[in-house]
């Protein structure tokens, strides 16, 4: 899932945690990215109790992890259907080429 501000794609972190934050926007789970991350106004949606930007949307449920605060919700873990940045089909290619072993 790339990040929902700039479209840049996640990669994984040489070691330890990953810098990618996840949060909830529109009652969808999102990725920001660390250049992101330094925006001032996410967009994101807040905590009705405790007013965090920590959420976790899972299950029809949106959950902070500040407060521990569980909500109903419509959400969805993935974005809406839009067409791969250029060059990704290749990239994903090459990818399972080299995963499965073809040459």
């Amino acid at each position: 899932m790339p990040c929902y501000r700039c479209g840049a794609r996640q990669t994984d972190p040489v070691r330890g945690a990953s810098p990618w934050k996840r949060g909830v926007r529109h009652e969808t789970q999102v990725l920001i990215c660390p250049d992101c991350q330094r925006a001032h106004d996410l967009e994101l949606d807040t905590c009705a109790s405790c007013g965090s930007i920590a959420l976790i949307c899972r299950l029809g449920e949106v959950e902070c992890r500040t407060c521990g605060t569980v909500r109903q919700a419509h959400c969805s873990t993935h974005l809406p259907a839009s067409p791969p940045p250029p060059g990704l089909s290749a990239e994903v290619e090459a990818a399972l080429n080299r995963v499965l072993g073809h040459h």
